[in-house]
């Protein structure tokens, strides 16, 4: 099945095996992942358009929260169609498709790392300095950080993925994951792969705790000014901004850690894809459920962009 020699590596693609030793439920797993995809789209979706069509929500930790939908986005798609298709019938993958799909999931998934650490840099700037917060979080400032972010992703993940590309895949050719992931892909390598896994295991240990690092501090710090406002409607909207952003937090970084940090922790290869799971599939479905739902803002956003569209209809 599409194996032909190349020199010293005879594979040319690869097969996600996926859930395959549940094929009862694959039925029901296409079902409900296909829910889940279509609610994680339009979800994030929205997001972006109420972001875009409302005045109001032109300000930076709302530009924040547009680019993490959009990244959602991206991230998801670069894994759950492979999915569903294992769901249906064998997913095959060539090798260089193989290496492109981890490269984008891996990109965009360390940039949401970095992002995240901005969203929470931006909350800490607007509780703990309020005054000062136009000045210091400007359009130029704001949109300085996102490319950073977006930009630290590719850069990170495309080293990873050189080093990965100089591997040699003699066989077997299967793949025991729903996507290309770093440690099912190199078990399958008949070359070296110590200088891979070294790099990656660094790389993941910087762009996993520092940015958390980041994070727990500017919370920390956020949850020290919010003590000292008198109970109220501030408080009560600083704490449920934050609750908001530290369950997403919690999630993402919490499972990536286990994965990729630890990965002897996680002694099943299918406790693994349950891990793998909760940050493809749950935070991507976290972020509209607990940005858009508990968000007056947006809320008043998507009923004005729905009352103009029916207006315009009827007239």
């Amino acid at each position: 099945m599409g194996i032909v020699s190349l020199g010293n590596q005879t594979i040319t693609e690869f097969v996600l095996l996926g859930f395959y030793n549940i094929p009862e439920l694959h039925l029901l797993f296409f079902i409900v992942f296909t829910v889940i995809y279509a609610s994680i789209i339009i979800g994030n979706m929205l997001i972006i358009v109420a972001v875009i069509s409302s005045q109001r929500l032109h300000t930076p930790m709302y530009f924040f929260l547009g680019n993490l939908s959009f990244l959602e986005i991206l991230y998801t798609s670069t894994v759950m169609p492979k999915m569903l298709e294992g769901f249906l019938q064998e997913a095959a993958i060539s090798v260089a498709g193989c290496l492109f799909q981890f490269f984008t999931f891996g990109s965009l998934a360390t940039a949401e790392c970095f992002l995240l650490a901005v969203m929470a840099y931006d909350r800490y700037l607007a509780i703990c300095f309020p005054l000062r917060y136009p000045l210091l979080m400007g359009p130029k400032w704001c949109l300085g950080l996102v490319a950073t972010a977006w930009f630290s992703g590719f850069m990170v993940d495309g080293l990873v993925v050189a080093l990965m590309a100089q591997l040699k895949f003699c066989g077997p050719n299967h793949i025991d994951h729903f996507y290309c992931d770093f440690m099912p892909l190199v078990k399958l390598a008949c070359s070296d792969h110590r200088v891979a896994q070294v790099t990656t295991f660094v790389l993941s240990l910087v762009c996993l705790t520092v940015p958390f690092g980041l994070i727990l501090t500017s919370y920390a710090r956020i949850l020290v000014a919010v003590l000292r406002v008198p109970a109220g409607a501030s408080r009560r909207k600083a704490f449920s901004t934050c609750s908001s952003h530290l369950v997403v937090v919690s999630t993402f970084y919490g499972t990536l850690m286990v994965l990729y940090i630890e990965p002897s922790a996680v002694h099943s290869l299918l406790l693994s894809k349950v891990f793998s799971l909760l940050y493809t599939v749950v935070t991507p479905i976290f972020n509209p459920v607990m940005y858009t739902l508990r968000n007056r803002e947006v809320h008043q956003a998507l009923r004005r962009l729905l009352y103009f569209k029916q207006t315009e209809t009827l007239d």
